[in-house]
């Protein structure tokens, strides 16, 4: 049996550890290198006020992907906030689907919400979400109830 130095010994120990944490900081931070378990879904909001790169998406409360781009379009008659989403594959949700931006808790994270429709066709990677519900602003809201009105 061949024996190895302290000094090999000790370089195998570590970079079996580096491998190990690669792996598990990969499998952890879903960051899907090795596997594709994602496909894109877009929808086009009239406000994502507090929305985020990384926000989750979620159906039925269940964390089902994740914002994966927002950009402003400025090219149409109405301003748009276009979102990119990458959801799980598998899920069965279909071109009637209503997607929201909602707010945990009172003032809490932004997330998209997104119910599965029922009698649409199945949406396919890169397909767009038509429905959607725009961020409700809560100062906003608090300032349309704070400030009195003028009636004249």
């Amino acid at each position: 049996m061949k024996k190895y130095s302290k000094e090999t010994s000790v370089g195998i120990f570590v970079l079996v550890g580096l491998i190990g944490i690669a792996y598990m900081s990969i499998k952890l931070g879903n960051l899907g290198l090795f596997t594709d378990n994602y496909m894109t879904l877009k929808a086009a909001f009239t406000n994502v006020s507090g929305l985020k790169i990384n926000s989750p998406v979620q159906m039925y409360g269940v964390d089902v992907g994740y914002v994966d781009g927002i950009q402003l379009d400025l090219s149409g008659d109405i301003p748009l906030a276009r979102v990119s989403m990458k959801v799980n594959k598998g899920l069965d949700i279909r071109d009637d689907a209503t997607a929201s931006v909602k707010t945990s808790g009172l003032i809490g994270d932004k997330f998209v919400g997104l119910t599965a429709g029922a009698v649409g066709q199945p949406l396919k990677d890169g397909d767009g979400i038509f429905q959607t519900n725009p961020a409700l602003d809560l100062e906003d809201l608090l300032a349309k109830f704070a400030t009195p009105s003028v009636n004249k």
